[in-house]
């Protein structure tokens, strides 16, 4: 009597994870990687905080009747802002495409569209663990919040966020990895020293005034100081950061490169 060899057992083809957990998944990792990275850590936290000292300290960037410690802290938030979502993005963005990186990601299950997101997600983890590390050491200098104010701050800092994180895309996206690591610490630096960031926009001369008055650094300054210091929201500056983002948005869409090739 024969009998008929078993058939086969095959196991079943591997199945990608669902969208969320991937994005996630990818949002940790990039987290990771800015939060272990002694530079990265040096622009997202130490910078900031050298300025929130400095400022606290000396006579510079004031308003007359405000609290020292509010307009040293406007100052640091958006110094914060700023060197997370542009600054690191655009370096690590940077890198990735000069490595390969980005062209491979767009073959996986991942995607393009679930690279931004975490990106955007670890970009926003970042900025929290900024905000307390920094809040607490504006506590200690005197600091007194309402909580008003601080509610306030959330939609600024989204919109200042996707303004300043698409430039930091857009410069990954359109140069080589070492003029992106140039140029995104010149503007940074450049942004908030004579920005608006540092010193208000009152502090300069008529012509330089309009001139920061439209550049991003200059709303975000103005928003943060309006916000945490006189209680008051400045419009012209809100359209400012909001074209910014928007244009910002829309510029990464069109001319943004995910390979050097």
């Amino acid at each position: 009597m024969s009998t008929s060899p078993a058939a086969p057992v095959t196991s079943p083809a591997p199945r990608p994870a669902p969208p969320t957990r991937r994005v996630l998944a990818h949002a940790r990792l990039e987290a990771r990687t800015l939060l272990t990275n002694g530079e990265q850590l040096l622009v997202a936290i130490a910078v900031p905080a050298m300025v929130l000292f400095g400022l606290r300290l000396l006579p510079v960037g004031r308003l007359e009747g405000a609290s020292p410690i509010e307009t040293a802290l406007a100052a640091t938030l958006a110094t914060a802002l700023i060197s997370t979502s542009f600054t690191s993005q655009a370096i690590q963005t940077g890198f990735d495409r000069r490595n390969g990186v980005l062209r491979w990601v767009a073959t996986t299950p991942l995607g393009r569209d679930g690279y931004m997101a975490g990106k955007i997600l670890a970009t926003l983890c970042v900025h929290v663990i900024q905000v307390l590390v920094l809040g607490l050491l504006a506590l200690v200098l005197g600091w007194r919040p309402a909580p008003l104010e601080v509610l306030a701050l959330l939609p600024i800092w989204i919109v200042g966020t996707i303004a300043f994180g698409s430039l930091g895309l857009l410069l990954a996206g359109r140069l080589r990895t070492e003029a992106v690591l140039a140029l995104s610490n010149l503007i940074f630096v450049l942004f908030v020293a004579v920005g608006g960031i540092a010193v208000p926009q009152a502090e300069f001369p008529r012509l330089l005034r309009g001139i920061v008055d439209l550049l991003p650094s200059g709303a975000l300054g103005e928003l943060m100081r309006g916000t945490l210091v006189t209680g008051t929201l400045p419009v012209g500056a809100a359209a400012v950061l909001v074209i910014w983002a928007v244009g910002g948005c829309l510029a990464v869409i069109r001319w943004f490169r995910w390979s050097d090739v």
